[in-house]
């Protein structure tokens, strides 16, 4: 036995080791991430980096009892599990992942089952689903000490056989030689009987005294009568034991039902308890993707409670900031005439300046009102680009109190955009154009299932003459809208990347007292025109991106609103 450990062992020191690179899924927090995976010796490590192997891995499975499943649609993913034990795993290509699903199978099918796969298991350091592969100790030993009864009575059956044959051929030699000498020593026909009788019974003599053998007859009969004896309690011994084995199954089998009944009821209570919480920690097949199996509803659950703790964090950092912005240094100013971006800045505001001046029916049919509350009215065009939602938006809202500068003003400014923007988990000023004019890389908060977003844009605030009232307030405006960024490129990284296009358009409207007093914000009104068209990216379903901006758009638009009457009530007013 020895021996053959030390060859099995040096057999798998001896198989090539596979190291490499792989995407493995985390949590549903972090998603996918890099991981340095490493099969020797029928065993799968990973490490963190390729720099860190020294320091140990930070899990090991033995392939021995893997299964090794290839995704059904994603054609770069495939599984490793171990039991309840699944490493879901990604490689950057087909070919790649087929070298190592053929690795993993080959080295599977090499390992075999036993004790040799469970000592490289612990050599790496991990126990993975050991105990669940192990059965009791006394049921173990009890048919360990049945087969070895059963294996005795066996060798002794076969010794017998032995004896036996022998004892048969020696009875069979003598059988033979009497049927030969009776041949050989007939009488002739011619002889009177007494001769006969004495030439019979001097031939006999003479013949079996030369040619018998000399047989122990007795001897004989006694050692066959004891052998066949033998046989026949051996064989009963036999029969008791396989009957004794078979009954020793039955009752393991039975334990086994028991236990896998009890498993079945544990699992389906666990599984309550999971749905009833909703503390559940997904796989990959349930995040955003074009193979996600999450429900329609499901999928708008989760992000709406997303959406509901943000509001609740952002609440509770108001109350503890008291109104404070968040100081941000842009960069440098750069003038804005002799920056690439320009003549695309200058066409795109124009444009869009002039669709949000038009009425509702002025800018196509198609459009349908989806919210509306007190001063407040929400339209939006059904419309998909390759599947997916880029419905337009328009919103016309009227606020007092507050002036159109005021409005643009906290919209533009980056310094107060965390206070309004509750969905914005980073934002930086990429690059100043302008005073008026900026580019800026912002990354969103992640809300499961959704993947992360970011946005890169460059946002452009404007004042505008008023041609309908010269000697009233101007028109303030500003315009976001998508671009490319060297240092940012589209979905470099794990978030997917969202094209946008936003317009904020308002005008004051000054109501003058009566009797000639100065003008309060008693007195300003301001409309709000808001337009946008957003390509969230990814593959959420249509269903929900609709029913997610019908809860979102008016409660962002009130939201911020509400955020600029606040920061403004107390200060002078800003035309």
């Amino acid at each position: 036995m020895a021996d053959g450990h030390s060859s099995e062992d040096s057999d798998n020191e001896n198989q090539e080791e596979l190291a490499g690179v792989l995407s493995k899924w985390t949590n549903y927090i972090h998603g996918w991430q890099d991981r340095y995976i490493v099969l020797k010796s029928g065993t799968l490590s990973y490490y963190k980096s390729e720099q860190e192997s020294g320091y140990g891995c930070r899990g090991a499975l033995s392939l021995a009892k893997a299964v090794i499943k290839p995704h059904e649609f994603d054609e770069c993913r495939f599984d490793v599990s171990v039991n309840d034990c699944v490493w879901y795993l990604r490689a950057d290509s087909v070919e790649s992942k087929q070298i190592w699903v053929d690795a993993l199978e080959s080295y599977k099918l090499e390992s075999g089952y036993g004790t040799g796969s469970e000592n490289s298991l612990k050599r790496h350091g991990s126990t993975v689903s050991l105990q669940s592969n192990t059965y009791s100790t006394a049921s173990g030993s009890s048919f360990k000490r049945s087969s070895r009864n059963l294996r005795e009575k066996l060798a002794e059956l076969e010794t017998f056989k032995d004896i036996l044959c022998r004892q048969i051929e020696t009875l069979q030699e003598y059988f033979d030689y009497c049927v030969d000498n009776e041949a050989q020593t007939a009488p002739n026909k011619g002889s009177t009987p007494s001769d006969n009788k004495r030439v019979l019974h001097r031939n006999n003599r003479l013949k079996f005294s030369e040619k018998l053998p000399v047989i122990d007859f007795k001897g004989e009969a006694i050692t066959f009568k004891t052998t066949t004896a033998a046989v026949l309690d051996t064989l009963e011994h036999c029969a008791d034991l396989v009957a004794q084995r078979e009954e020793s199954w039955r009752n393991r089998l039975d334990r086994e039902i028991d236990r896998r009944k009890r498993g079945e009821n544990l699992a389906k209570s666990y599984f309550a308890q999971i749905q009833k919480t909703r503390a559940v920690h997904p796989g990959p097949d349930l995040e955003e993707g074009p193979h996600s199996v999450l429900a329609d509803d499901e999928f708008y659950d989760a992000v709406e409670s997303g959406l509901d703790k943000m509001e609740e964090e952002q609440e509770l950092r108001e109350r503890l900031k008291c109104g404070q912005a968040i100081p941000i240094t842009p960069p440098p100013t750069s003038p804005a005439n002799s920056h690439r971006l320009w003549p695309e800045i200058d066409r795109v505001v124009k444009q869009e300046v002039s669709m949000a001046s038009l009425g509702v029916g002025e800018c196509g049919s198609g459009w349908q009102l989806f919210a509306e509350d007190g001063e407040m009215r929400m339209f939006r065009r059904e419309e998909e680009m390759d599947g997916m939602v880029v419905d337009p938006l328009k919103a016309v809202h009227v606020v007092k109190g507050i002036t159109g500068h005021e409005v643009c003003h906290y919209f533009f400014n980056p310094q107060y955009r965390y206070d309004w923007e509750t969905t914005l988990e980073h934002m930086i000023v990429l690059e100043t154009v302008s005073e008026d004019t900026l580019i800026f890389h912002q990354t969103h908060k992640r809300i499961w299932p959704a993947s992360q977003r970011d946005v890169v844009f460059w946002s452009h605030t404007r004042r505008l003459p008023n041609d309908q009232d010269r000697d009233g307030p101007d028109i303030w405006t500003v315009v976001n809208n998508s671009t490319e960024h060297p240092d940012h490129p589209a979905n470099a990284g794990k978030c997917v990347r969202i094209f946008l296009t936003v317009c904020l358009l308002c005008q004051t409207r000054v109501d003058p007292p009566k009797d000639g007093a100065p003008v309060s914000r008693d007195d300003i009104t301001c409309k709000i025109t808001y337009c946008s068209v957003v390509n969230p990216g990814g593959w959420a379903p249509a269903s929900v991106l609709r029913a997610v901006y019908k809860r979102e758009y008016p409660k962002f638009l009130k939201r911020f609103t509400a955020y600029v009457k606040n920061q403004t009530k107390d200060k002078p007013i800003m035309y």
